[in-house]
């Protein structure tokens, strides 16, 4: 019965993986696509390839998801994490319907703290507020600030480019600071992934918790999302590379690098799983406001910023409910 309940969880994550990829896609190529420096079918084949390819690129985050919660072992446990997964799949497809750019990372997390919660299992709340929380509110900011600062730069040095020409070349750059994204996107989410199952393995007694990620896990978790992105998230799409402000290549350049930039910071150096859709959302108004803060349509971003304050509570509302059900059946 355990070891059902455990396949059934590994394949309720890469479930999630797969919703948390097609959800995201737009994170690395909206700016692009809106841009016309890649077109469609082309800069979904590139994101994908580069999310595989990120997800080998470290652990330090998924050890950080593996540590947000303490539940107990064998199938009670196992249940408490199916649970959290049940709640941030229900709230990724709900703000993928509406077209909103919400967070995976965050529902996950919620998901997770709220099945917990609800099963009377230990939440490592120094965990979560260090590494998830603060995060939430700096990375916006921070990625708000660069973006903006950055396109100033650019629009100084540049001052005395033709713009057709220019324009041009920075079409060009932003497959190199897509694909980066792209990359980022893979690094951080496709950990968060991996963190879960091995919560389930250390849950189930198959690792301990010095162990490091088994190849099997990291492998299929990369494919997961890798095939989530290739399947597009086009909704979600047209809200960043539209609805938000119309970007021109030279600010979807710079938008994409600041949060490259931000997610890989935040990766290695701060081991927190941060908001991918927040880094570029944020980064992708920093820009925007560098034209006249009216060019941003803030009533748009008002909306994604409701979407962004529910998530954790509304994926630990719906874990909840969740493992209620579940631990009826399962125990």
């Amino acid at each position: 019965m355990e070891l059902a309940i455990i396949v059934a969880v590994v394949v309720v994550a890469l479930a999630f993986d797969y919703t948390n990829g097609f959800h995201d896609a737009a994170n690395a190529i909206a700016t692009s696509v809106s841009t016309r420096a890649l077109t469609p079918r082309v800069a979904l084949a590139m994101a994908a390839v580069m999310n595989f390819v990120g997800g080998f690129l470290g652990q330090k985050v998924a050890k950080t998801v593996s540590d947000t919660i303490t539940p107990p072992s064998g199938s009670a446990g196992l249940v408490v994490v199916m649970a959290g997964l049940a709640g941030a799949i229900c709230w990724n497809l709900v703000t993928w319907y509406f077209g909103l750019p919400s967070s995976s990372s965050h529902a996950l997390i919620g998901g997770l703290a709220g099945a917990a919660l609800a099963a009377g299992a230990s939440v490592n709340w120094n965990t979560v507020v260090d590494k998830v929380l603060v995060p939430m509110l700096v990375s916006p900011v921070v990625a708000f600030g660069l973006a903006f600062a950055v396109m100033v730069a650019i629009m100084w040095l540049f001052r005395r480019a033709h713009p057709t020409k220019a324009q041009r070349g920075f079409r060009l750059a932003q497959t190199v600071s897509a694909a980066a994204m792209a990359l980022g996107h893979g690094l951080q989410d496709a950990q968060k992934t991996m963190g879960v199952i091995f919560l389930a393995l250390l849950t189930g007694n198959y690792v301990s918790s010095d162990d490091p990620l088994p190849v099997w896990v990291v492998i299929a978790a990369a494919t997961a999302i890798s095939l989530g992105t290739l399947s597009g998230g086009w909704r979600i799409m047209r809200t960043l590379g539209r609805r938000i402000i119309d970007l021109d290549p030279a600010r979807g350049f710079a938008a994409e690098s600041v949060a490259a930039g931000v997610l890989y910071t935040t990766a290695y150096a701060f081991e927190a799983p941060i908001s991918t859709t927040h880094t570029i959302t944020s980064a992708v108004m920093g820009v925007g406001a560098t034209k006249r803060l009216s060019a941003v349509r803030w009533g748009v971003a008002r909306s994604i910023l409701v979407a962004w304050v529910l998530t954790f509570p509304m994926a630990a509302g719906v874990a909840a409910a969740a493992y209620a059900v579940l631990h009826l059946f399962l125990g």
